[in-house]
Formats: structure tokens, sequence, C-alpha cells
């Protein structure tokens, strides 16, 4: 193999120069030189390869909140370390420049994620069970309707029979 091909840290797989994770066990692939280094280049690049490839797809969904900054940072270390990427965002109505760290904030993961996130929430006590679903508005309507009816039938049996 030539020096400078990629192969995958874990099994030592070589691949093709236009790949990103290897085929069998979904690691970032690194330089066939680089692969007896041992710390991270710098933070970021530790962040990096602790996501999971598989919690990459889909939109960014709220997974949770946090009332500041240091709790929403929290959080992101927790799921981080599950493997699940995630990003912060001033919940709305909060975002004036001016409160900095404070406020509450939202965390999102990728919606291929928000199911390892909501475990990893729920087995640290973050978050609770999903709440009871809310009843469809076109229900609620049927029934009012339906109550409706029945009354409207009492009344003109109450004036046919009275």
């Amino acid at each position: 193999m030539a020096s400078g091909a990629l192969v995958c840290p874990t099994c030592g797989e070589p691949h093709p120069p236009d790949e990103r994770f290897c085929r069998t066990c979904d690691m970032p692939l690194v330089i066939e030189s680089a692969t007896d280094v041992v710390e991270p280049v710098d933070e970021r690049h530790a962040r990096a390869r602790k996501i999971d490839p598989r919690y990459l797809e889909g939109n960014l969904v709220r997974v949770a909140g946090a009332m500041n900054l240091a709790e929403a940072e929290f959080i992101q270390g927790l799921l981080l370390e599950e493997g699940v990427p995630s990003t912060l965002r001033r919940t709305r109505g909060f975002d004036v420049p001016e409160m900095l760290a404070a406020g509450p904030r939202d965390i999102l993961v990728p919606q291929s994620g928000h199911t390892a996130a909501r475990e990893v929430l729920l087995e640290a006590e973050i978050v609770r069970d999903e709440p009871a679903q809310e009843t469809p508005a076109w229900r609620v309507l049927a029934v009012l309707l339906a109550v409706l009816a029945v009354g409207a039938l009492v009344i003109w049996l109450g004036t046919e029979l009275g």
C-alpha cells in the first residue's frame, strides 16, 4: 500500500482517497502514516472523532432545553459521549445579544440521532418521558358537534312529546 493512503484506525482496512468512513466499522479514516498518532490535533478534532456517523442524517430537531449556556454545554457533552452530535440555539424570544451566557437554549440534534439522544437524556434524568399526545382539533370538533346534535334531538323530542 502506498504511503499516505487512507486506512481505518480500528481495523486497518485500506480505502480509496474519496471515502471518509470505513465500510466495515464506520470510523473516520486517517492517513496511513498518521495511524500511530495517539493524541488528537486539537479539541475540535477530538470531538469530531467521537461522533457516530449513523446520527448525522436528517434535519435538526429539538431534543431538550437548558436554562443557560453552561447547562446546555453539559447536555451537549453527555450527547457527544454517546456519539450524538448537537448544536445550540437560543430559545425563541431570548435571542437578545446582551444576555450573553444567560437565557434558555434549545439543544438540537439531527433527526437520525433523536431517539439515541432521548435515551441518553432520559437515563440522565434531564428530560422526562414524552407528554401525552394532544387531541387533534378535528376530533374535538367532531365530539362537540355530536354533543350539540344529541342536545338538539333531546330538545326536539321534548317539544314534540310535550
